[in-house]
């Protein structure tokens, strides 16, 4: 019979704890909360990788990786008196119970977009009496990118958005002007300020039109990849190396590449 996830959670603890003993491993045990944060961020992105990729196999590898971290960070604040592995278990056990009364409480029949407004007032109010400003709750480390993203979500939830994506495509236009104004009156740090607000505008715009923009770009970002090689591949077969290109050839090799691709 196969183990369970409970006992292989259990003996995935087990293998950290001595990995972090004194007879472990020396990379293991000089470790800190600090110095896995910027491991922990890179599976992360692994995750959504491999989720947007849609391979399974990959996923299941990846999301093992990011389990690993959270188990060692869990296991040096056991070690440091903090909490145990359990607590944060049952914490997490707890406030899923908590925040979906519809569920486990009265049976009612929630839409997605009532459960996450049910989810953030509850969230509220379990931080009534705290000294918290409405954002925050975002952590301040999240990319730029996410954190608009996150931002606007916050403040439609109160009302503060537009009523539809058209708008918001306006919006961009008139960030759009702002920016020319301010690079044609030569001002650098006013022009970097209008592009964020640019850049903040299409983020908006991409959230009414219901696409999450991290997740639009790093498509974006792999089809440039995916051109990019291609195009290259195509100069080296032309018998012309990549970095005596003309742009004329390589723009001819990537509108050949642009063209090869399946239409969606």
């Amino acid at each position: 019979m196969a183990d369970s996830a409970g006992e292989m959670l259990e003996r995935l603890l087990e293998t950290v704890r001595r990995l972090r003993g004194p007879d472990g491993c020396s990379w293991d045990r000089k470790q800190t909360v600090m110095t896995l944060r910027p491991f922990l961020l890179e599976e992360a992105y692994e995750v959504a990788d491999a989720a947007e990729r849609g391979d399974p196999e990959m996923l299941g590898a990846e999301l093992g990786d990011l389990l690993l971290h959270v188990v060692m960070s869990a296991v040096i604040c056991e070690e440091d008196g903090a909490f145990r592995m359990e607590d944060v278990i049952r914490g997490t056990v707890d406030k899923l119970v908590r925040r979906h009364p519809h569920v486990f409480a009265t049976g009612e029949k929630l839409t997605p977009g009532e459960v996450e407004r049910q989810w953030e007032s509850i969230k509220v109010a379990e931080k009534a009496g705290r000294e918290e400003s409405f954002f925050g709750s975002l952590p301040s480390g999240m990319p730029a990118l996410h954190t608009a993203w996150r931002l606007q979500q916050r403040a439609s939830e109160v009302g503060f958005d537009w009523p539809d994506a058209a708008g918001a495509r306006e919006k961009i236009l008139e960030e759009l002007e702002e920016l020319e104004d301010a690079l044609r009156a030569g001002g650098r740090g006013s022009a970097e300020d209008e592009l964020g607000d640019v850049l903040f505008s299409i983020v908006n715009h991409c959230r009414l039109m219901g696409f999450e923009p991290e997740a639009a770009l790093r498509r974006s970002n792999r089809k440039f990849v995916d051109r990019f090689t291609r195009m290259e591949a195509a100069l080296k077969s032309a018998g012309i190396p990549l970095e005596t290109a003309t742009l004329d050839q390589m723009e001819a090799a990537w509108q050949e590449a642009k063209s090869a691709e399946p239409r969606d």
